[in-house]
């Protein structure tokens, strides 16, 4: 059996960084981690072959070669999607899919064969058992949630590594909050799962072994949702596991109950990571309230963020505006708080409401649900009814957008992190690609950008004050670039 697994395109997006990729040679910025495990848990006697339309181009001949096509993908990708599985029939290959695209939206895809939902860990046996018997039904899912501590490393081998920036590792699912706005829960659930430190020592194990010494994501959606095994387990592996693989650091998603913890925070930076994302989401309490996230409720919240900088973890942040709550004055103060705070990669987004959530429900059952979400946190659309004016809602929303990614203002929020962040897991070397991406950042934001004084001002300053520092002020430099790219897109 000849397997073709097909991971459709990214649109230009805040988090694709593709305008930024350009300026390192790579082509995208993670890969389809959840395609390569599947693929572990296909019969190994079948024959797979991995085409990631952000990294390479679907030819006649993988469509001729292949028995039938798996795809998955996520929401943003939907009609990325919609146009490969028309590829797909127009060839005659039956299509299975799965993935949280399909989970949440499979209806809207009436051309595939046999969906195979929620975890594949559950709903693949079933679709295999099928497959063996000649009864292959069209749809396979479930309620419950898998023990991950079986599940089998993802087949590194199918991926052409060179093309991307990062590599992608999962340690747990599922996120014990509830905050209404999010489809984590719905889609994994309250109990954090988690794989034992043994089995992502196996996986890093077969990572490095592919030759890859750069960044890797810990995919997790609440990194931190089980602090007792992070501690106890975990973390001194991964400790042990890096003392000779310095070049190897580690990024990932946090809630913000982390700068509570100095101990663990000072754990994962002796582990060796250093840039947390965080839900910020707004600085409003009664917002806070209104969409229960309570884990950030009653906090200083930029105290919160400088003493996750100061241990040496870059925060990254998202922000939400839209909420019921908010009133004209929410737009200057999210504006204030991410320049305070020095959050340099700010993703800010309307309030939209995805499937599956409790906010989708109180949406629908008010009446104010105007289609579906999209997925893309920055394009300045809602499904929503809001109970601002919409005018005035997406008039400063842009006013964010204008101001945090203005060349004066993002610049002066890198000063403020590395002011804040001593960053020790970076080893101060240039290799040959930094020194490319180096070279690029000069001649098109040094020489031609609109930005050419503040990189320059910003590349003398670390030079004299964090000489250490000055391949995160290149990197963020470089980001910097995308993200006006995307936001000067959606804003114009």
């Amino acid at each position: 059996m000849n397997i073709l697994m097909l991971y459709p395109e990214f649109p230009d997006t805040f988090w694709s960084y593709k305008h930024a990729l350009r300026f390192v040679g790579k082509r995208a910025a993670l890969p389809p981690l959840g395609l390569i495990t599947v693929a572990s848990l296909l019969p190994k006697s079948w024959d797979k072959r991995l085409v990631d339309l952000n990294v390479d181009r679907l030819q006649s001949r993988d469509l001729k070669w292949a028995d039938c096509a798996y795809i998955s993908g996520m929401s943003i990708q939907k009609d990325a999607a919609q146009q490969l599985i028309k590829q797909c029939k127009a060839s005659g290959l039956k299509i299975i899919a799965g993935g949280p695209l399909f989970t949440m939206d499979h209806e809207s895809f009436a051309q595939v064969d046999h969906f195979i939902l929620n975890e594949a860990e559950i709903t693949l046996p079933l679709f295999l058992q099928d497959h063996k018997k000649g009864k292959v039904q069209h749809l396979y899912t479930t309620n419950a949630f898998p023990d991950i501590s079986t599940t089998p490393p993802p087949q590194w081998e199918l991926l052409n590594m060179k093309r991307y920036h990062s590599m992608e590792i999962q340690y747990s699912r599922g996120c014990p909050f509830n905050c209404d706005f999010c489809n984590v829960t719905s889609l994994l659930g309250h109990k954090v799962r988690i794989k034992t430190a043994q089995q992502i020592i196996t996986e890093l194990d077969g990572l490095y072994a592919t030759g890859w010494r750069d960044g890797i994501f810990f995919v997790d959606d609440n990194f931190i949702g089980n602090k007792r095994q992070l501690k106890e387990d975990l973390l001194p592996q991964l400790i042990r596991w890096r003392k000779n693989k310095q070049s190897i650091t580690f990024q990932t998603e946090a809630s913000i109950n982390l700068a509570d913890d100095p101990d663990l925070m000072n754990q994962m930076v002796d582990a060796g990571f250093d840039t947390v994302f965080v839900g910020i989401e707004t600085p409003d309490e009664g917002a806070l309230a209104e969409c229960n996230k309570t884990q950030n409720a009653n906090r200083d919240l930029v105290a919160d963020v400088k003493r996750l900088q100061q241990a040496g973890l870059q925060v990254q942040g998202g922000f939400i505006v839209g909420f019921d709550s908010d009133n004209a004055s929410i737009f200057r103060r999210q504006i204030d708080f991410i320049q305070r705070s020095g959050i340099v990669t700010a993703m800010v987004g309307l309030l939209q409401a995805p499937k599956g959530t409790k906010l989708y429900q109180r949406m629908e059952q008010a009446g104010r649900l105007t289609g579906i979400s999209s997925g893309d946190n920055v394009e300045g659309t809602t499904n929503i009814t809001p109970i601002m004016d919409a005018s005035r809602l997406h008039a400063g929303y842009k006013q964010i957008l204008n101001h945090i990614y203005a060349p004066k203002h993002y610049y002066a929020r890198i000063k403020t992190l590395l002011r804040e962040c001593p960053r020790p897991n970076v080893s101060g070397r240039l290799s040959r690609a930094d020194l490319m991406a180096l070279l690029r950042s000069i001649f098109r934001l040094g020489i031609i950008g609109k930005e050419r004084v503040h990189y320059w001002k910003l590349l003398v300053w670390t030079c004299l004050r964090r000489p250490r520092q000055f391949h995160l002020a290149v990197t963020l430099a470089i980001s910097g670039y995308h993200f006006r790219k995307v936001c000067e897109h959606h804003v114009h």
